[in-house]
């Protein structure tokens, strides 16, 4: 298969668990019409079912509270309240079991039977993990997938004067992770159509987007931590630079418009003027799968909730 937009290794981390993101993934992806055809079938199957036994929860109540909204450690909090809490030993033989399916047991022939199907023979292939991963463009071997110390990106998204940036250098002072803010990737033409209270058009936006989404993969692949401010009012944006929920963390800062008028007339050298909240107000498209704080909260309660929610 080819590399699939919104789908994560199952080796990424959610909590204390292996392959739940993943799970979550090909239940939003479904839903939105973007799972490929080849993975309709094991929905709630094999790894899938697997997952939801050691968690005490059915895929169809999984699947609804999945697509009620919230992040996916909120999720996970709901299925430990709803099968019972797990212990951190419990988790660690779990993921341990789950990660090696397919390594010297009963399933070895299968998942050679497998890779040769794939066109994988000679990928240095020893797990099922490892099969999907390198059978979506992933390569587990190189990233040592398995050693669960994934590096993250919180992005802060919402309509100017949220906050972002505030809370962002926050976040990056408190964890000691780089900040970078999205408002420094615009060429300047853009910078130019903003400070002007223009809208930017898509078209505008396609080379932003790019250079942000190859600077979130260069952190990535360095394994730098990092706190990322950048609108993404649009899912269509998010897309582009959540390629893996697993690793980027998405947190939105909304308020009151009263609120956020309020803070942009006050606000003193930045281009980003009133003017342009209410065009920000009528494209925002509300994600369902973010962590949502009311901006109405002062800064540092903001950057601590977002620390407890994540255990940063």
């Amino acid at each position: 298969m080819p590399f699939i937009p919104g789908l994560r290794s199952g080796y990424s981390l959610i909590g204390r668990l292996v392959h739940f993101g993943r799970m979550l993934d090909k239940i939003r992806l479904h839903a939105a019409g973007r799972l490929p055809a080849d993975y309709h079938a094991n929905r709630g199957q094999g790894f899938d079912s697997r997952t939801c036994e050691f968690l005490g929860v059915g895929y169809a109540a999984l699947t609804e509270r999945t697509l009620a909204g919230g992040t996916d450690e909120a999720i996970l909090a709901w299925g430990h309240e709803i099968g019972g809490p797990r212990s951190d030993e419990q988790c660690r033989a779990w993921n341990h079991f789950m990660m090696k399916l397919g390594w010297r047991d009963d399933r070895s022939a299968v998942l050679r039977e497998r890779i040769e199907a794939a066109g994988l023979t000679g990928k240095p292939i020893e797990t099922f993990f490892d099969l999907n991963d390198f059978d979506e463009g992933r390569d587990p071997v190189s990233t040592k997938a398995w050693a669960l110390n994934e590096p993250r990106v919180l992005l802060l998204m919402g309509v100017a004067g949220s906050g972002k940036t505030t809370v962002g250098q926050l976040l990056s002072a408190a964890l000691g992770w780089r900040f970078t803010d999205a408002d420094d990737f615009h060429p300047p033409e853009n910078v130019a159509k903003i400070s002007a209270g223009t809208p930017l058009t898509d078209a505008d936006r396609a080379p932003w987007l790019a250079a942000l989404r190859a600077h979130i993969d260069d952190r990535l692949a360095a394994r730098e931590n990092t706190v990322l401010a950048c609108s993404v009012l649009r899912a269509a944006y998010r897309d582009i630079l959540v390629a893996d929920p697993g690793c980027v963390k998405l947190i939105h800062l909304t308020g009151a418009p009263e609120l956020l008028r309020s803070r942009l007339e006050n606000r003193i050298n930045h281009w980003a003027g009133p003017a342009l909240l209410e065009s920000q107000l009528s494209t925002l498209e509300v994600p369902g799968n973010a962590l949502t704080l009311d901006v109405a909260a002062p800064p540092e309660a903001l950057a601590t909730a977002i620390r407890q929610h994540y255990a940063l």
